[in-house]
């Protein structure tokens, strides 16, 4: 097929450029919990669930997680979330343009986001909920990225097989997950897992649904 079925969007980093404000807040919580983070260790947070990061940033911090501390430290994440999306939130440069021209062309295109639904929102309503058939986010899932699920059941959403969708990710989670699930993959970033094809986010800039097809192409030969 030249075009694919549907395009399943990762949101944070990808969509829009929320990943400071995430790194910002993780950094926080690793001064919490009585160790500053390095780069290195927030790395290993990009694009993964709550439960996940607070394992992360506890475990370098050597600090012992306790019953109560994942809803603990959850509401305390989201709440600063909140005031930092509230600065502003901004789609990433050429993604506004890819959106539109899908959608007049009638392409489906799903959000697959981590992000909790509660968080996830505020966000999908920034970009523009209409552009979008559905949303998944990370607790609507039995296991989120890198696990498949997610990715599975955007492309049963669409009804089509994973092979027909084109999914886009800047996160290692992200793009093994998607992978995973033996969807076509546009990874954003400067290592890609296997069978993940690597894109410049630059390309955005200008494009539209013929060029998606180029990429969908691509990307299943990767």
């Amino acid at each position: 097929m030249s075009r694919p079925a549907a395009v399943l969007w990762d949101m944070d980093g990808t969509l829009i450029d929320t990943e400071p404000l995430w790194g910002k807040a993780t950094y926080e919580l690793g001064e919490l919990l009585g160790r500053p983070l390095t780069p290195e260790v927030r790395a290993k947070t990009i694009g993964g669930s709550f439960p996940n990061t607070l394992n992360v940033v506890a475990e370098w911090a050597g600090y012992e997680l306790r019953d109560g501390d994942l809803e603990r430290y959850r509401t305390w994440m989201f709440d600063r979330m909140r005031e930092l999306f509230a600065t502003g939130i901004e789609l990433n440069p050429g993604i506004g343009g890819v959106l539109e021209s899908l959608a007049r062309r009638g392409t489906p295109m799903f959000v697959c986001t981590n992000t909790e639904r509660v968080l996830a929102d505020p966000c999908i309503d920034a970009i523009g909920r209409d552009f979008f058939a559905g949303t998944i986010t990370g607790d609507e899932v039995s296991h989120a990225k890198p696990a498949p699920d997610m990715y599975l059941e955007a492309a049963r959403l669409a009804g089509a097989a994973p092979g027909e969708c084109l999914v886009v990710e800047d996160s290692w989670h992200g793009m093994s997950a998607a992978a995973a699930a033996k969807c076509a993959v546009l990874g954003l970033a400067d290592e890609v897992p296997a069978g993940v094809l690597k894109f410049a986010p630059d390309n955005f800039v200008g494009a539209g649904a013929s060029d998606v097809d180029d990429w969908f192409s691509a990307a299943r030969q990767a």
